[in-house]
Formats: C-alpha cells, structure tokens, sequence
C-alpha cells in the first residue's frame, strides 16, 4: 500500500480546492484489484494512521488528480497543426482524408499506441474520444487503452452523407456495427462506449433516429458530439432540419439530448438552447484552444453558468493545438478575458483546474470516480514538477498563494511539469 508525502491538490464536492503544502495520500487495492485512494490530506494529521508502512517521498513535488479530456478524436493525431481557412475546408482539406486510412487495423493499432501514450504524458488519465467511421479504429483504442488500464470512452463515428468516400458509412451496417461494439466494449474494465454521430449534417434523420433508439436501448451509455460550433455550420445544419428551433433542438428531437451526453463546443446558442441543455442534463465539452486556433467563437462562460447547464474542458485535437491541459485551460482563460466576463463571474485559477478535473468528471458522471483525489476515488494522479522550467522555478518560487501557484503552472507550463502520470495499477509513464 503505497503512502506519498508530498504536497496535495484535490476538491471539495462543491468544488473548492483543498491544498495541502506538506500531504499523505494513500493508496490500495479494492476487491478487483484496482488501486484507489484511501486517505488524503495533511501529513500531520494522517500519518499516526499509517505508522510502519513505507512512504514515497516527493519533495518539491505536488501530487494532482489526473486530467479529464472531454472530447478528442484519436483518428485526428496527425491532423494537428494542419492550417485551413475554417471548419468545414478544415474537415475536407485535412481531416476526412487522414481519416481514411483508419481502415487498415495495423495503421489503427500503431497510432492508438502513440495517442495513448501521449495522453498519459501529458497527465490525461480519462478521455472521451472520437474513433473514425471504421470499427477497427475503435477496436484497436480500446484495446489499447485496455493494455494501458486507463479510463477511456469512445465510440464509432456515424457519418452517412455528406462526407467523402472512405469515411462514409452506411446507415444500416453503421447501426449494426455500433450495437457490436457496445456489447464487445462497455463495461470491460475500465471503458464505455460512446454512441457518435459525427454532427448533425453528417448523418440523415435515418441515422440519427437508429442512434436515439440505441440510445434509448442503452441508457448507461454515453452520447457524443458536435453543435454549435461554426456559424457556417449552424446555417447547414438548420437548413438541413428546418422543423427543428434550433441545431440543438435536432438532436433532441432523435432522443439524442440527455444524461451522459456530452456536446463539444455549444458557442453559437441562444437562452432556449441553454435550457434545454440544463432540461436534458446534457453537457458542454468547452474546447478553447480548438476553437481559437479555428476561428469559430468563444463559449460564453457566464451565460451557461447562469442557465446552470454542465461542462468541462477538452483540447479537441486535432482542431485544438496540444494534448496538454495547461494549454487548455491558458487557451480558456484567454477566452473568458476576451468574452469581458462580467466580474462575478470567477474563471479563476483554482476553477480552470477543477474544470479539467472533478469538474470534468462530474459533468461525465464520473464524479467520485476519476478527476479527484478523495477517498474512494481511482486512483489516478499526476506528479508535477513546479520548478520544470528555470522561468516556471522563479514565478513559482515566488507564489503567495494557491491561485498563484496554479496560474503560474497554466500559464508557464507544458508537458515537462508532468514529471510522472499514475493510474490505477500503479503503472508509471515518464513525463518528458
């Protein structure tokens, strides 16, 4: 049974950050073997409880909760930092072709390795992520993640016009294959599946309706998706449904809005919109880096929190431009400054990690489970390294408070302040 001592990052169930400078964090098996945590807190307070047993030492070190990816598209890893005018010449130019070579199971199992690990590198212990149109793409990230033991959902792409050969589905044997792959992968171990409808204008009503009936099959597994995120696609998606108010409220009107379903990007959406997120339980992945690096808007933070609907953080590689959560939650706060959130709106520090964090968790349903450090929890960490970069050393070394502390971390940091990832076996992944 594993005992750390070093300093401690974790959450209320509010979503208060509670930090420890001198903490204890344990770990151990639960019936299935599966590393949880078993005490977290100060040094002081906790350490009489576990007198004898042998403690890993991290000095100068800050153990973390892993980081939550809400949506990513695994077949997207080598379309990143690809340059386009916008979404759709983007989706045409670079991504449906890199995606038709996910066809071949060998090209999927070799670049399902390389994502996995560069998940993990970067401190990602969970990811909700997109395959590609073809089963094998799924098949071969599950498996991977399975070898890994990491958390992971993800699902089949449903695409069944508008797209080109090679990654256009057919929508029978697409609802077929989804119905296989449920059953082959939800609930092994630590993997869920995702039914995916790539968007709205990607898929006829057909489609959609099969994917809300399989839904509606399987009510413990997730849905995921895009809306919202281009004003060029708004209009294609509202003249493709004009019955429906709102691009939205197509993908309610297939039984597709509901708990444990996740909807990138949600940034052109009016108040109607944002109450039937919040009516449906339906979530946000919020993807800023994504959605500065193609120009298609900013989330408006304080408008969802005052409709009261959930979200998270996601980098959405490939569109968005690293795998790493410090990016993310930089991009984040460049957003919200540049939205002129109202000042009771607090897109602080502590609240950009708790996003990419428990918040993100809880926003999957996963509250309790992953993206925190509490007793109970999974035990997925991060060990950082505040002093990774000789300027990251300075500012840290001069931090007056948490805030600081965090924010010099978001804004200095990168991959190097991963100095290690932990997940539940105990397995160990080297940061850079």
């Amino acid at each position: 049974m594993p005992v750390y001592r070093s300093a401690l990052l974790r959450f209320a169930d509010d979503g208060t950050a509670l930090y420890d400078e001198d903490g204890l964090l344990a770990v151990g098996p639960d019936a299935q073997g599966r590393q949880r945590v078993l005490a977290a807190g100060a040094w002081q307070a906790l350490a009489p409880r576990y007198a004898g047993q042998p403690v890993v030492p991290l000095p100068g070190r800050i153990l973390a909760p892993g980081f939550v990816d809400m949506h990513i598209h695994f077949p997207q890893t080598d379309v990143i930092a690809s340059p386009a005018d916008g979404l759709l010449p983007w989706l045409e130019q670079h991504t449906y072709p890199q995606e038709t070579r996910f066809a071949a199971p060998g090209h999927c199992a070799q670049v399902a390795q390389f994502f996995i690990a560069e998940l993990l590198r970067n401190g990602v212990s969970t990811a909700l992520a997109f395959g590609s149109s073809h089963p094998a793409s799924v098949d071969a990230l599950f498996a991977e993640a399975r070898r890994q033991q990491m958390r992971l959902i993800a699902g089949k792409v449903l695409q069944d016009r508008h797209s080109p050969d090679g990654v256009r589905d057919q929508t029978g044997q697409s609802l077929l294959d989804t119905q296989a792959l449920i059953r082959r992968w939800h609930g092994v171990e630590r993997l869920g599946y995702a039914i995916t409808p790539r968007f709205a204008p990607t898929s006829t009503p057909e489609q959609l309706r099969g994917a809300g009936e399989l839904a509606a099959l399987h009510p413990d597994v997730w849905i995921q998706s895009h809306v919202a995120e281009n004003r060029h696609e708004v209009r294609w998606a509202r003249a493709l449904f004009p019955a429906a108010r709102s691009y939205l409220a197509v993908y309610d009107g297939f039984g597709l809005l509901r708990q444990r379903a996740v909807y990138a990007h949600c940034i052109h959406f009016d108040d109607e919109d944002r109450a039937l997120m919040r009516a449906s339980g339906a979530v946000a992945a919020v993807c800023p880096s994504s959605n500065l690096f193609l120009g298609s808007g900013f989330f408006d933070y304080a408008r969802a929190e005052r409709a009261g609907f959930g979200y998270g953080l996601a980098s959405d590689v490939g569109g968005g431009s690293s795998f790493c959560p410090l990016h993310t939650m930089l991009a984040a706060y460049y957003v919200a400054r540049a939205r002129r959130v109202p000042p009771a709106f607090d897109l602080s520090p502590r609240r950009l990690w708790w996003l990419h964090t428990a918040g993100a968790a809880k926003a999957l349903g996963l509250a309790g489970v992953v993206g925190n450090l509490q007793p109970g929890c999974e035990a997925d960490f991060v060990v950082l390294n505040p002093r990774a970069t000789p300027l990251l050393e300075r500012r840290t070394g001069q931090a007056a408070s948490l805030d600081e502390l965090l924010f010099a971390l978001i804004v200095l940091g990168d991959d190097r302040v991963i100095e290690r990832t932990v997940i539940s076996q105990a397995k160990y992944y080297a940061g850079a």
